[in-house]
C-alpha cells in the first residue's frame, strides 16, 4: 500500500469518499501478492491494483457498494488455469480481496 499513499492523500484532500481494496489471500497463480492494494473514489479516481487489470472493474463496482452501505466486504474470485487461457488471461488461481471504506 505504500506505493499508493501519496495518491490516497490527494483523494482525501478532494473530500471524496475513498474505498480501499486489499488482497488478503491468494491460491495458485495470481498476478498480485497478498498486501496489494487499490484505492478508488466514486468519481473514478483509482490508485494501485489488486489483479493486474483482470478484476479491477468488478472490484470497483463492489467498492462503490461498500461506500454506499458503509459495510466492508470480503470478495472471492477464482478461475482455473484452463478457463483463464480460454478467455485470454495469463493465469488462473484464487484471490480474496477485502474492501473497506476509508475513514479520516
Amino acid at each position: 500500500m505504500r506505493e499508493i499513499l501519496a495518491e490516497i492523500q490527494q483523494m482525501r484532500r478532494s473530500h471524496e469518499p475513498v474505498a480501499l481494496a486489499t488482497v488478503v489471500k491468494t491460491s495458485g497463480s495470481v498476478p498480485r501478492p497478498v498486501g496489494a492494494s487499490m484505492a478508488m473514489t466514486p468519481g473514478g479516481r483509482i490508485a494501485g491494483s489488486v489483479s493486474g487489470g483482470c478484476l479491477e472493474a468488478a472490484v470497483y463496482e463492489e467498492a462503490m457498494k461498500v461506500l454506499e452501505s458503509g459495510t466492508p466486504r470480503l470478495l472471492h474470485y477464482g478461475i482455473s488455469d484452463e478457463m483463464a487461457w480460454s478467455v485470454g488471461l495469463s493465469c488462473g488461481g484464487e484471490v480474496d480481496i477485502f474492501v473497506e471504506p476509508m475513514t479520516w
